[in-house]
C-alpha cells in the first residue's frame, strides 16, 4: 500500500513539474476529462483535452498560419462528419499520405472520431509499394497531398470505389479536406463506439514494410512519467517538429505535444536554416528531428548558422537512425547541451534515452532504459550476456504493439521481445546499438558488424559520412562494401581510406571495395536505403 502511495505521489510530482497539473478551475479539469473520455483515450485524446484546457491558445502552426486548439477540435469534428457522408460510405480504414501540415492532424482527428483505423503512409512510397500496402490493409479512403496524386492513382487503379481526398493542394480539386470541412462546419460525427487504431509501417529499408497496429494508451501514465522525468518537456510551451509525422517517431512527438497542450510548429518540408529560424521566431523550447537533420544543420555555413542563437531550446530530441557522434558534439558545442537521443522501435515504443550528459560521456550511446522498460542482451541460446558482450537486444515494457496486421508478431522469449537489433550494455548501464541482427556478416569465418567499420571510416578527417554493408562473395561467403561521402575539397582516395581502416581495425574488417559517392541514398526519415547501396554493388558502380 505504501509503495502505491509513493508511486502516485511521484506521478503527481512529475506532472506538476511539467505543468500538466496547473492552477485551473475545477470545472476546466472536468471538461478536459470528459472530452478525453469521448475521444477514446487513444492517440488523439490530447487534442481533445487541450481544446478544453486552453481553447484559444495556438495549437498548430504551419505555412498557412496558426490554428487554436478549439479550431483544431472543430475541424476534426467537421471532417469526421464529412467522412460519414461520403458517397462511398463511411470508411473503415483511412490511409494518410501527407507531409507535416494541418491536413495531417485533420485526418487523424476526423478518422478517429468515426472509429476508422488510420494507416500512416510513407511519403516516399512508389506506386507498386503503396498498392501492396493499401490492398493488404483494406484501405477504403486515402487522404493525400496533391504531389502524390500520380502515386495514389496508380496504387488505387484496381480500387475505383476508394475515396480520394486531397489534403494539401496548389491547384483545384473537387474533393479536398478544406472543402469538406467548410461544407460540414459546425457539425459533429456520429460516434460509432469502435476504438480506432493507428497502423504504423515498419521502416522497410530492406523489404516490404509491415503494418504494426497500436491501440494507444499502452503503458499509461507511467510511460508519460518516464518521458517527462528524462526529457524537460513543459506544458503549453512551443515545440518545432520537423521529423516526419507519418513515421512512428515524429508521430509520437505530435501525440506527446498535444497531451501537454504544447504549440506544434512545423513545415511541410525540412529546411535546416528555416528550422533554426522557426525556433528563434517562436522561442521554441523543444525541437524534434531525425538524426540526419542534425547533420544538415551543422553542414550550414558558419555565417548562416551563427545568425540564430536557439537560446530558448531546452531539448532537441532525435530518433529513427544512428546519430553521428561528431555531429552530436558539434551541435551541443554551439547550441548547448540539449540533445536527447531516443532508441525506439515501431513495435516496442520507447526503449532507451540518452541524456546530454550520457552523450558527452559516450556520443554514440542509445542511453539508459526508459522507465518501465527492461533490457536484456541475449545470445542465440537465450543466455544473458555480461557487460560489453554483443548480443540480441530484448526488451519488455508496456508500450509494445498489438501485433502486425498480417497476424504475425515479433520473436519473444520469457516475455521479452526481440528489438531486431544487436548491441551491448556498458558498466554504467548505457546501451550501445551495434546494428540490425540481420546486418552482421560472416566473412571467411569471421563475424563482422558493419557499424564498427562505419564508425572507423567516419573518424577519417576527410570523410563526411559512411555506410558499410555486407554483400555475397564466392570466396569468403560475404564481404564488406563501403560507401563514403567526402568533405568538400577532400582528396582522400580509396586506398587511403582502406589504410585508415587497416590502422584501426583487424585486417579482415577492411572493406574489399569502397565507393565514393556525392551523397548516401536516404528515405524520408533519414534512414540509409541499403537496398539501393546493394544495387550499386550489383551494378558494378
Amino acid at each position: 500500500m505504501a509503495s502505491r502511495i509513493e508511486e502516485a505521489l511521484g506521478v503527481v510530482s512529475t506532472l506538476r513539474r511539467a505543468g500538466m497539473i496547473a492552477p485551473m478551475r475545477p470545472d476546466r479539469y472536468i471538461k478536459m476529462a470528459a472530452a478525453m473520455r469521448r475521444e477514446g483515450l487513444g492517440f488523439t485524446a490530447g487534442f481533445a483535452g487541450a481544446s478544453q484546457r486552453c481553447p484559444d491558445s495556438p495549437g498548430f502552426i504551419d505555412e498557412l498560419g496558426s490554428l487554436t486548439w478549439r479550431q483544431l477540435d472543430d475541424r476534426g469534428n467537421a471532417l469526421g462528419a464529412a467522412l460519414q457522408a461520403l458517397p462511398s460510405g463511411a470508411p473503415k480504414v483511412v490511409g494518410v499520405m501527407c507531409r507535416n501540415h494541418r491536413g495531417f492532424v485533420d485526418a487523424l482527428l476526423g478518422a478517429n472520431r468515426i472509429g476508422a483505423d488510420v494507416l500512416l503512409l510513407n511519403t516516399s512510397f512508389a506506386g507498386p509499394a503503396l498498392a501492396e500496402v493499401v490492398t493488404r490493409e483494406k484501405v477504403d479512403a486515402v487522404i493525400y497531398d496533391e504531389e502524390f496524386t500520380p502515386t495514389v492513382d496508380r496504387a488505387l487503379a484496381d480500387r475505383p470505389d476508394a475515396a480520394r481526398i486531397v489534403a494539401w493542394s496548389d491547384g483545384s480539386h473537387d474533393v479536398t479536406v478544406e472543402k469538406l470541412i467548410a461544407k460540414h462546419r459546425g457539425q459533429a460525427p456520429r460516434r460509432t463506439g469502435h476504438k480506432a487504431k493507428i497502423i504504423m509501417l515498419t521502416s522497410g529499408t530492406t523489404g516490404t514494410p509491415k503494418g504494426a497496429k497500436h491501440s494507444g494508451g499502452g503503458g499509461g501514465i507511467g510511460v508519460l512519467k518516464g518521458i517527462l522525468d528524462r526529457t524537460p518537456w513543459r506544458a503549453e510551451e512551443p515545440i518545432v517538429i520537423v521529423a516526419p509525422m507519418f513515421h512512428a517517431w515524429g508521430f509520437s512527438q505530435l501525440v506527446l505535444a498535444s497531451s501537454l497542450a504544447c504549440t506544434v510548429i512545423t513545415r511541410r518540408k525540412f529546411d535546416p536554416e528555416a528550422t533554426l529560424e522557426l525556433i528563434d521566431r517562436h522561442k521554441a523550447t523543444g525541437l524534434a528531428v531525425v538524426p540526419v537533420m542534425f547533420d544538415r544543420i551543422m553542414e550550414l555555413p558558419d555565417e548562416v548558422r551563427n545568425r540564430y542563437s536557439c537560446r530558448s531550446l531546452r531539448f532537441a530530441v532525435a530518433s529513427g537512425s544512428r546519430m553521428r557522434p561528431d555531429v552530436v558534439i558539434s551541435f551541443m558545442d554551439q547550441f548547448g547541451d540539449v540533445i536527447y537521443n531516443n532508441y525506439n522501435a515501431t513495435e516496442a515504443g520507447m526503449i532507451a534515452t540518452a541524456t546530454p550528459a550520457d552523450l558527452r560521456a559516450a556520443p554514440d550511446t542509445a542511453g539508459k532504459p526508459a522507465e518501465g522498460t527492461e533490457i536484456r542482451i541475449l545470445d542465440s541460446e537465450f543466455n544473458e550476456l555480461p557487460v560489453s558482450e554483443v548480443g540480441t537486444i530484448y526488451v519488455r515494457n508496456k508500450t509494445q504493439f498489438d501485433g502486425y496486421t498480417s497476424g504475425a508478431t515479433k520473436d519473444f522469449h520469457a516475455g521479452f521481445m526481440s528489438s531486431g537489433d544487436v548491441g551491448y550494455l556498458d558498466e554504467n548501464g548505457r546501451l550501445f546499438v551495434v546494428g540490425r541482427d540481420d546486418e552482421m556478416i560472416v566473412s571467411g569465418g569471421e563475424n563482422i558488424y558493419p557499424i564498427e567499420v562505419e564508425k572507423t571510416l567516419a573518424t577519417h578527417p576527410e570523410v563526411a559520412e559512411a555506410s558499410v554493408i555486407g554483400v555475397d562473395d564466392e570466396q569468403y561467403g560475404q564481404r564488406l562494401a563501403a560507401f563514403v561521402v567526402l568533405e568538400p575539397g577532400a582528396t582522400a582516395d580509396v586506398e587511403a581510406l582502406k589504410q585508415h581502416v587497416r590502422e584501426n581495425l583487424a585486417n579482415y574488417k577492411v572493406p574489399r571495395e569502397i565507393h565514393i559517392l556525392d551523397e548516401l541514398p536516404r528515405g524520408s526519415t533519414g534512414k540509409i536505403l541499403r537496398n539501393e547501396l546493394k544495387a550499386k554493388v550489383g551494378g558494378g558502380s
